[in-house]
């Protein structure tokens, strides 16, 4: 009896081997909905169209805004993933882009305060459910964090085999006096995402996103 245990146990842990690693990919994207960060909102629009474009059966999407408590799943707007059917798949593409159109035309207010570090956790769960081979944390955001009182945010964060790009990140009042403070922010970003386990990287120019997630 001991010897057909033995052998069953090893034949499931043969068999767990042997299971490809999934070549989907998954995408979480931040939206930074502070102060004047709403007026760039038809750049994310533009990010937004590209992931749609890129993405294909199989891979799941998932929208969020960051304000002043971001680690919930109330502040996600959309998520999705893409039915193995294409016809099905491209319905679900046209429904999840008027989701995020009417967010943004209903956004005017921007939330007082910028929680990253919880969105991003928020972000790690997402992406870990979706058991994709490929997972991207993209944050459309000037990086600046501002929690409100009360809020615990530093601790080290896990962002296993995550690849974390930060976009579109525009320059403060402040950094025109000095530029050290937006080298700051990159910096402490950078080092978080790497402790945490991830990889980082930055693009600034929109016209380059063909870099921002690993091509089929």
């Amino acid at each position: 009896m001991k010897r057909i245990i033995l052998a069953t146990l090893l034949a499931l842990g043969l068999s767990a081997c042997d299971e490809p690693e999934s070549r989907a990919r998954a995408v979480y994207l931040l939206l930074d909905t502070s102060g004047t960060y709403t007026a760039e909102m038809e750049k994310a629009q533009k990010i937004m169209s590209y992931l749609l474009a890129t993405l294909d059966s199989g891979d799941s999407i998932a929208i969020a805004r960051i304000d002043s408590g971001s680690f919930s799943e109330k502040d996600i707007i959309a998520r999705v993933t893409f039915d193995d059917r294409p016809s099905t798949a491209n319905q679900q593409k046209r429904s999840f882009k008027a989701r995020i159109d009417k967010f943004v035309a209903d956004t005017k207010k921007g939330s007082r305060h910028t929680d990253i570090t919880g969105g991003m956790l928020q972000a790690s769960e997402y992406l870990d459910e979706t058991g994709a081979g490929e997972k991207y944390v993209l944050i459309f955001s000037d990086l600046e964090e501002d929690l409100q009182r009360g809020h615990i945010r530093d601790f080290p964060i896990s962002l296993p085999d995550i690849h974390v790009v930060a976009l579109n990140v525009t320059k403060l009042r402040s950094d025109n006096i000095d530029p050290r403070d937006y080298m700051k922010r990159l910096d402490l970003w950078e080092n978080r995402v790497y402790e945490a386990g991830g990889t980082w990287g930055v693009i600034n120019d929109l016209e380059r996103m063909d870099r921002l997630i690993a091509q089929r």
